[in-house]
């Protein structure tokens, strides 16, 4: 599989991010009650903000899933862990669909981890999913990512988890 990137527009992708985000699927996205305007506003905040960026991944010219990195040093861990240089924070989603693709969210992960290591400086990709989702911590694994320890934050129990380039090829067999 093939994907291409693009900025998100918190506008014109908000209705399509409202569909994904407020699935009973997509429940640890934690954004269920949403409204339309609360899509809006949390990603021209993620647009207007140095240290957080949101991509649409896109196959065959079609939106088929969201990307979000930041900077852990200032969003999301703050004070949780010590950051390095070259760490880089992900969250990815991939929409619920009444026709899943076998292979799909494993490409997907692949690609953003390939996107993120494009970046000559990142080191090191962290993730912190809650520790109840236990079908990404499988996904992290086989692209690499090592589990460090629980973290608390406030709006969950988190698996803090770190994915090197090295790891990376290890898994996957990508070279970036």
């Amino acid at each position: 599989m093939t994907f291409a990137f693009r900025p998100l527009d918190p506008l014109k992708d908000a209705e399509l991010l409202h569909g994904w985000v407020t699935h009973p699927k997509a429940a640890f996205w934690m954004m269920q009650d949403a409204t339309l305007v609360d899509v809006e506003r949390a990603y021209m905040e993620i647009a207007a903000d140095e240290h957080h960026h949101a991509l649409l991944g896109l196959q065959g010219g079609e939106p088929a899933f969201l990307m979000e990195y930041y900077d852990p040093a200032h969003r999301e861990l703050v004070g949780l862990y010590e950051p390095l240089p070259g760490d880089v924070g992900m969250h990815f989603l991939t929409p619920a669909t009444d026709t899943p693709v076998h292979g799909f969210t494993r490409a997907v992960i692949t690609a953003v981890l390939a996107r993120l290591f494009e970046d000559p400086a990142t080191e090191r990709v962290v993730v912190e999913p809650d520790v109840a989702n236990r079908a990404v911590h499988a996904l992290n694994e086989a692209v690499g990512f090592v589990p460090e320890r629980e973290i608390r934050k406030p709006e969950k129990q988190a698996l803090l988890s770190f994915c090197t380039r090295e790891q990376f090829l290890t898994a996957t067999g990508v070279a970036v």
